[in-house]
């Protein structure tokens, strides 16, 4: 029996495919953030586990062993929301940054919200910014 691939690993997806399941008014946005990403990491957007566009490569390893790849930065557009990934905890490492970013909500790693006109830009570049310095940093 031959061994699957992680579920969180490049995929052959277009990025277009996963950029199309944003409609409506967030459809723009998508190409907002998808311009954003790659103008902070410098890398190409590539599609992983079939719905996140992810941009650059990192690998990490837990203090368990447990260990695998991920994107440097990346996020996920969808039909009724936009989900950005960051680093563990980052409501609890920059809730400044939180509270005047506008109406989202968060859990441990990710970012949601329904419209990016309704984000402050400078802000949620400012937390891509320091979550890529902290993935950065700790897989160095």
């Amino acid at each position: 029996m031959s061994a699957s691939a992680p579920a969180m690993s490049p995929t052959g997806t277009p990025v277009s495919e996963v950029l199309d399941r944003a409609r409506g008014p967030r459809r723009p946005e998508v190409d907002d953030l998808l311009a954003l990403f790659g103008d902070l990491t410098g890398e190409r957007p590539v599609v992983w586990a079939g719905r996140i566009i992810g941009f650059g490569e990192v690998e990490y390893r837990y203090e368990s062993g447990h260990g695998g790849r991920m994107p440097l930065l990346a996020f996920a557009p969808g039909a009724s929301k936009h989900t950005v990934y960051l680093v563990s905890d980052f409501a609890e490492k920059w809730p400044d940054l939180l509270e005047r970013l506008g109406t989202h909500r968060a859990s441990t790693a990710c970012l949601y919200f329904t419209r990016l006109s309704g984000i402050d830009r400078d802000v949620l570049r400012e937390l891509l910014e320091r979550t890529l310095a902290e993935t950065r940093a700790s897989s160095a």
